[in-house]
C-alpha cells in the first residue's frame, strides 16, 4: 500500500502519519494490492479533518471524510468508514460473479459424435461458480433465462444439484450426494 500525506492549515506531524499509516494498514486484508492512499489531514477553526482517498488495482476508488475536535479520532472514524466500505464493496464482489445459469449453459461440453478418438471426446473445461440457491429460486432463474438446465448448490442440503426442463414441460432434479 502507497500511502501519501497532505497536511493543510497545520504543520505536518510524523506522530499523526505513523498512526495513520498503523491504521490504514489494517484495512490490507480487505483490498487488492497495489493500492494508492492519499490522506489529507487538514485543520479548520476548531475542527480536525481526516479524508483519505483510495485508489484500488482495478480503477475502484473509495473516498471517506471525517472531522472531530482533534485529529486522532478523526482518522479512527475516516478509518472505521473505510473498513464498512471496503466489507461493502468486498461483499459486492462476492455477489456478482457470473450467473449460475449463464456460466452453466456456456460450460458444459457438447456431446461428442461416437466415432470420435478418446482424447477428442472433451471439448472444452470450464470452472463452475455454484450459487447457493433453493429448488424454487433455480427454477425462477431458469424460465427467466429460458435455459434448459441449470447447476447450483442447494441452499439447505449444500449439495450439487442439476434441475432440467423436460419435453413434457415439467422439470426434472437431479441430486449429487456423497
Amino acid at each position: 500500500m502507497q500511502i501519501s500525506f497532505t497536511f493543510r492549515n497545520t504543520e505536518p506531524i510524523n506522530g499523526f502519519k505513523d498512526y495513520a499509516a498503523k491504521k490504514l494498514g489494517k484495512l490490507e486484508r480487505y483490498i487488492e494490492k497495489p493500492v494508492e492512499v492519499r490522506v489529507i489531514l487538514s485543520v479548520e477553526k476548531y475542527r480536525n479533518i481526516a479524508e483519505v482517498n483510495m485508489t484500488m488495482a482495478k480503477g475502484n476508488t473509495i473516498n471517506a471524510r471525517e472531522e472531530a475536535p482533534e485529529m486522532i479520532p478523526a482518522i479512527d472514524a475516516v478509518v472505521d468508514k473505510l473498513e464498512r466500505q471496503l466489507k461493502k464493496h468486498k461483499e459486492k464482489r462476492k455477489i456478482r460473479k457470473e450467473p449460475a445459469g449463464k456460466t452453466i449453459a456456456e460450460g458444459l461440453a457438447q456431446i461428442p459424435d461416437e466415432n470420435l478418438e478418446e482424447e477428442d471426446r472433451v471439448v472444452s473445461t470450464r470452472k463452475v461458480f455454484l450459487n447457493p440457491l433453493s429448488i424454487d429460486d433455480a427454477i425462477m432463474n431458469m424460465e427467466e433465462s429460458k435455459n434448459q438446465f441449470m447447476l447450483f448448490r442447494d441452499i439447505e442440503s449444500e449439495n450439487v444439484m442439476v434441475i432440467y426442463r423436460r419435453e413434457d414441460g415439467n422439470y426434472e432434479l437431479i441430486e449429487a450426494v456423497g
